[in-house]
C-alpha cells in the first residue's frame, strides 16, 4: 500500500508539474495573441487594406483556437490531477486506518501473550513446589521403607532366636 501512495505521489507531481507548464504555456500564448492583435491593429491602421487583414484574422482566429484547445486541455489535466489527489487521499486514509487496526491488534496480542506468560510462571512455581513435596514425601516413604526392612530382619533375626531356643528347651 506504502508503494501504492508513493506511486500515486509521484505521479501527482509529475501531473502537477505538466499542468504548471500547460499553464505558464498558456499564459505565454495568451501575451503572445495580444501582441499578434497590437500587430493586427498596427498593420490594419498602415495599410488599410483589407485582404492582409483578413488573412491576419484568419490567423488570429487560428491562435484563438488553439489557445481555447489548450485552456480545455488544461481543465481536463486539473480534472485528471483532482481525481489522482482524492485517490491519493483515499489510500492514504485506508492506510493510516490499517496501520491503526494493526497497533490494536498487536497491543492485544502482547497483552494476551503476557497474560499467557504469567499464567506459565504460576504454573511452574507450583510444579516446583508439588516437586519438593514429592521429593520430602519420597524420602519420608523411603526412611519408612528402610526402618521396615531394619524391623523385618530384627524380628527375623529374633523369631530364628526363638525357633533355636526353642530346639534347646
Amino acid at each position: 500500500m506504502e508503494a501504492d501512495v508513493s506511486e500515486m505521489r509521484n505521479e501527482l507531481q509529475s501531473r502537477d508539474g505538466l499542468w504548471r507548464r500547460i499553464q505558464l504555456e498558456c499564459q505565454k500564448l495568451y501575451t503572445e495573441l495580444l501582441k499578434i492583435k497590437e500587430y493586427e491593429d498596427v498593420q490594419e491602421i498602415q495599410k488599410k487594406h483589407p485582404s492582409a487583414h483578413v488573412q491576419l484574422t484568419e490567423q488570429l482566429e487560428n491562435e484563438k483556437t488553439e489557445l481555447l484547445l489548450f485552456e480545455e486541455s488544461r481543465e481536463h489535466q486539473e480534472e485528471e490531477l483532482n481525481k489522482i489527489r482524492n485517490h491519493v487521499y483515499r489510500k492514504e486514509q485506508s492506510h493510516c486506518s490499517e496501520q491503526q487496526r494493526m497497533k490494536t491488534e498487536i497491543s492485544d496480542l502482547t497483552e494476551e501473550l503476557h497474560q499467557k506468560e504469567i499464567t506459565i510462571a504460576t504454573i511452574m512455581e507450583k510444579a516446583s513446589l508439588l516437586e519438593r513435596q514429592l521429593k520430602m514425601e519420597l524420602e519420608t516413604k523411603h526412611k519408612l521403607l528402610t526402618k521396615q526392612q531394619l524391623l523385618e530382619l530384627r524380628y527375623q533375626i529374633i523369631k530364628s532366636g526363638n525357633t533355636h531356643l526353642k530346639e534347646m528347651v
